[in-house]
């Protein structure tokens, strides 16, 4: 009798732990999908921008280097369901996470020097750093399990 509990026991510990792995990918998953549409409409958001600014004022050279780090968020996160390995995977995090910071530099260039108004660039703003948050919670979750 002793032996079927202790055998019980160990069969729950083994199916909450599958469960508990189960729920931890499921929601990685979530939190992935999540990061990558919220970098996507920030992309597309960065891309109607930067063609209005195009056209309305003329200005080129800081506009595209926004186009080229606030489409790159996206990408990276994209390419990173794609990844070698864990390793791999934190990297791609990681670099879309710099192009988040660029990004947000390029933003607050653009506001301080007119290009973009006040209202734009708080949401925009916002926008991108929803995304260096999560990415930065993805990244820290990843390296722990990693270790």
């Amino acid at each position: 009798n002793f032996q079927t509990c202790s055998e019980n026991i160990t069969v729950c510990k083994a199916i909450n732990i599958t469960l508990l792995k189960t729920q931890l990918w499921y929601n990685n998953c979530m939190s992935e999908s999540i990061i990558r549409e919220k970098a996507k409409e920030f992309a597309k958001n960065i891309v109607f921008l930067t063609k209005e600014i195009k056209i309305n004022k003329k200005e080129s050279v800081l506009s595209n280097q926004l186009l080229r780090s606030g489409t790159s968020i996206g990408a990276n996160i994209h390419e990173a369901q794609y990844a070698q390995g864990t390793a791999d995977f934190i990297s791609k995090l990681e670099i879309a996470l710099k192009e988040c910071f660029e990004s947000e530099y390029w933003l607050e260039l653009l506001f301080e020097t007119g290009y973009i108004e006040e209202k734009q660039y708080k949401k925009l703003n916002n926008d991108c750093g929803v995304i260096r948050k999560m990415l930065i919670s993805s990244c820290k979750t990843l390296k722990a399990k990693n270790d």
